[in-house]
């Protein structure tokens, strides 16, 4: 395998996701619990440029939807995912400067920070001339964390495993969502403690998630909204109480369905077309309990290179 550092910069795009089904098992001896969770991609996107460093030096800096909480340091997914790339093809010696846009919100169970790993993957194997392939950087991603596959995959795919054993799933035409902001973020391993205390198995049988998938493979808009599950809502709504309130009052304006997007605190609205899609990120805008409102379509593309020089 060849390797150099390259001038320039490449520049990536990488989505958010919204789970439309979660199921979670009770937890294993190892501390992790097996999830059945159905993916989409959504056009929510971080950019995450990569500019080259000297001497081996990592950094990362951060601006936009929640900055302020990224950490700078090698806490930093998407730093972690850059020092694993160069470790692993014996390439300590390139360094990489990280840039994050941010639009994905932060702690929101929207996998932003997983999307950012995915993002430093594909970038710095480009920046730094690596002979990686798309399976290599998937084995890659499943190491850093669940959700950082799916940001590689994008599309709809059927999840196992911890989430990141990934199947395709079939889906056809496109689903409109607004997606509600809370105030503050929620901490994923918090939620899941949350659920260990009050869950002693998933609520949701796979029968359910399969009619989900049917649904999605003939866009049928009902029998995805009678799908849509969340094992980790309750516990969502336990840590961040305002979550109810803001499931409520989207339904109560028009929203078809709506569900806790992961492990919270984002609520997810699934709509019926683009111009209910508005009137409901209209009537949201003004909800106590949101702190702020997107609209995105899904489902698109994993990450992919925009630009690289």
């Amino acid at each position: 395998m060849e390797s150099s550092e390259l001038d320039g910069a490449v520049r990536v795009q990488v989505p958010g996701k919204v789970n439309l089904a979660l199921s979670v098992s009770p937890r294993r001896p190892d501390g992790y619990h097996d999830l059945t969770t159905l993916f989409m991609a959504v056009s929510l996107y971080d950019i995450l440029t990569a500019t080259p460093a000297r001497r081996g030096r990592l950094s990362v800096a951060v601006a936009g939807e929640g900055a302020d909480q990224v950490p700078r340091d090698m806490s930093n997914l998407a730093l972690k995912a850059a020092d694993l790339l160069r470790a692993r093809y014996g390439v300590a010696e390139l360094g990489a400067h990280l840039s994050i846009e941010k639009r994905i919100p932060v702690a929101g169970g929207m996998a932003g920070g997983s999307a950012d790993a995915a993002g430093a993957l594909l970038a710095c194997s480009v920046l730094w001339g690596l002979d990686v392939d798309q399976p290599e950087l998937m084995e890659l991603a499943a190491e850093l964390g669940s959700d950082v596959p799916f940001s590689l995959m994008g599309g709809c795919a059927l999840g196992t495993g911890r989430g990141e054993q990934l199947a395709p799933a079939l889906c056809k035409g496109t689903y409109e969502w607004v997606f509600a902001l809370a105030h503050g973020g929620l901490s994923t391993a918090k939620v899941f403690a949350d659920y260990d205390v009050y869950s002693a198995a998933s609520t949701t049988p796979r029968l359910i998630i399969d009619g989900l998938m049917t649904g999605l493979a003939s866009h049928d808009l009902q029998a995805v909204r009678n799908g849509m599950c969340n094992d980790l809502e309750h516990s969502a709504i336990r840590l961040h109480p305002p979550i109810l309130e803001t499931l409520e009052e989207g339904l109560n304006i028009g929203g078809v369905t709506s569900i806790v997007s992961g492990s919270g605190p984002t609520v997810a609205f699934l709509c019926a077309d683009e111009d209910d899609a508005v009137e409901l990120s209209v009537g949201l805008s003004s909800f106590p309990s949101v702190r702020a409102v997107l609209r995105a379509r899904g489902p698109v593309s994993g990450a992919r290179v925009l630009s690289a020089s």
